[in-house]
């Protein structure tokens, strides 16, 4: 939507005050400058009226103020991962325009108390947080995963990113700043962050960007620790997920937000730099096994390990093939070069996807060409476990626990009713294990754009299963396996969180398959989503819808997320 063609007076008038605000250049309108902020990596792509880009957290609180007196839909939005769509709009009939603000540019990081604690602003990439906690021997809850695709600190946090890391749980904080907008209509700035910046909300956000203030003025941290008390918290095998979207327990003001509140900066814990981890890679044919191993590592009388990462065949073949370049670009260069390209991509395919014949997957075909033309890229170990074994573990320790996990594992396999085995990873494959296994999403992705014209489409399921289950890998049902193309597992294993790829053959219903695919999950105890929010490919249940209500009682923010009302009021 251009202003000139389809905006009203008032409008047109908002436009001049965004100008005012943020500058001409950081006003989009047009549909091919909006694109890359409104189609997501999985998902997105609905209409825009216009995307603000401020360098200061003053102009994201005038903006704002704009965007309420003229009752626009606001989605605040930092990186536009689009996993499930809750970062850009959908395509549902809204009742009113649509400003995304994005705060990429407004990306500073504030140390605190000794580094133990960081204050992100609303922009700030976890690479950005990773490698400033890196200075000081430190490192932040996540470590690698969505951060390949810029994913930001305030984003894990408005959506209780899991990741891999077993030992810190959810992302989650209670000490954020935030605007809210009130049951009258009135902006309110919320300051829970545990420092001291007066009451005047510009005077505050000032203060906060350039991070004015003295040690008298902050609340102590929380005593140090490489873990949280997720840690004993997943340890009991109940018959309950361990962690999920709709968890009561992680739902507090700016976490678990899912963009209801404008969030200026998180304040969250650190923790120490794991020095020297070793990874041990398993393989076997048994689900039975894996979950053995599973079980034992959570009952042993030692910390828990650091990650436990599983991939079935499957994903392992798709990320070989379809995540090369993300492997090479994240193991031979660096995570930040990888975000700039995940940018350009997405900007490529917009721009060569209106000229007929091309097609919106214009720069996935040149690198996937470009890419294949490379040898396999995995070490001879990876490869020849793929071939002897259909389940593979990634489990990841602490140095000190080093001896006594490799102990633990050789007397498992000694038993001789246990037939898969173990190697401890080298550096190299180390670093090729992870990144494989970390590929396996953006390669089920690429792999459906590439088969697009063949194919209904790609239904990507994010699962927390009981922490019980036996039986955590399923078993479809014929007449839903017959309907697939291609299935690929992998995930948080240790947590029993599960990301599970199917691409639907020619003429399916995808949004059909998908629920019943969830139908069939819930059916054993599972919850949806684990970590990637509703956004616009999961229903909202009641308790959620009711928990955004209080967040956001105008539905200003994000109309339309889990199926919700896009009405204003909610009605």
């Amino acid at each position: 939507m251009t202003p000139s063609q389809e905006t009203t007076g008032a409008e047109h008038q908002a436009i001049g005050a965004f100008k005012s605000i943020v500058g001409a250049e950081n006003v989009l309108t047009s549909e091919r400058a909006t694109m890359p902020f409104s189609k997501g990596y999985r998902f997105g792509g609905g209409p825009i009226f216009a995307v603000l880009r401020p360098t200061t957290l003053v102009q994201m609180w005038k903006a704002l103020q704009v965007c309420v007196d003229n009752n626009f839909i606001v989605i605040p939005q930092a990186s536009n991962t689009g996993l499930t769509g809750g970062s850009g709009p959908g395509f549902q009939p809204y009742d009113r325009p649509i400003v995304v603000i994005s705060t990429h540019r407004i990306n500073e990081v504030h140390l605190i108390n000794d580094a133990r604690e960081a204050i992100s602003l609303a922009g700030t990439p976890l690479t950005h947080l990773t490698e400033e906690l890196a200075k000081h021997n430190r490192e932040p809850h996540s470590v690698i995963g969505s951060t390949s695709i810029g994913a930001s600190v305030i984003g894990g946090i408005s959506n209780n990113s899991g990741g891999s890391q077993i030992r810190k749980g959810p992302a989650f904080t209670r000490e954020a700043i935030f605007a809210r907008v009130n049951e009258q209509g009135k902006v309110e700035l919320v300051n829970h962050l545990g420092i001291s910046l007066g009451d005047d909300p510009e005077v505050a956000l000032d203060r906060l960007q350039r991070g004015d203030w003295s040690a008298a003025d902050v609340t102590p941290a929380p005593a140090d620790s490489s873990e949280t008390e997720y840690a004993e918290h997943l340890r009991k095998i109940e018959p309950t997920p361990a962690r999920y979207n709709a968890n009561p327990e992680y739902l507090f003001e700016a976490s678990g937000s899912a963009g209801k509140l404008m969030v200026f900066a998180v304040r969250t814990r650190t923790f120490p730099l794991e020095v020297n981890p070793t990874m041990f890679y398993i393989g076997t044919n048994s689900t039975h096994e894996l979950e053995e191993i599973r079980r034992m590592f959570l009952e042993a009388d030692m910390p828990l390990p650091i990650s436990g990462e599983y991939m079935g065949r499957s994903a392992f073949d798709l990320a070989e093939k379809y995540g090369k370049d993300t492997y090479v670009f994240l193991k031979f260069m660096s995570a930040g070069l990888q975000t700039k390209m995940f940018s350009f991509k997405t900007w490529a395919n917009g721009v060569f996807g209106k000229i007929p014949g091309i097609g919106p997957t214009f720069a996935d075909t040149v690198s996937q060409v470009a890419f294949d033309l490379l040898p396999n890229q995995l070490p001879k170990r990876l490869m020849e476990y793929r071939n002897r074994f259909e389940h593979h573990l990634l489990v990841t320790v602490s140095a000190d626990q080093k001896a006594e996990s490799e102990k633990m594992l050789k007397a498992f396999f000694a038993e001789p009713e246990h037939q898969g085995d173990f190697f401890v990873c080298t550096a190299d494959e180390e670093k090729s294990a992870s990144l494989n296994r970390f590929g396996a999403a953006s390669a089920a992705t690429r792999y459906a754009n590439m088969k697009r014209k063949h194919i209904s489409g790609l239904i990507p399921i994010d699962v927390a299963l009981r922490r019980d289950d036996w039986d955590w890998l399923e078993v479809l049902p014929k007449e839903i396996a017959d309907q697939l193309e291609v299935t690929a597992y992998y995930g948080h294993f240790f947590c029993h969180v599960m990301h599970q790829d199917y691409v639907a053959k020619k003429g399916v219903d995808t949004e059909k398959l998908h629920d019943q695919i969830q139908e069939l999950l819930e059916a054993r105890g599972a919850k949806l989503p684990a970590e990637h929010n509703y956004g616009r490919l999961y229903h909202m249940p009641e308790s959620m819808v009711e928990h955004f209500k209080e967040l956001d009682p105008t539905n200003t923010f994000n109309a339309g997320i889990g199926g919700t009302s896009v009405k204003k009021n909610w009605k």
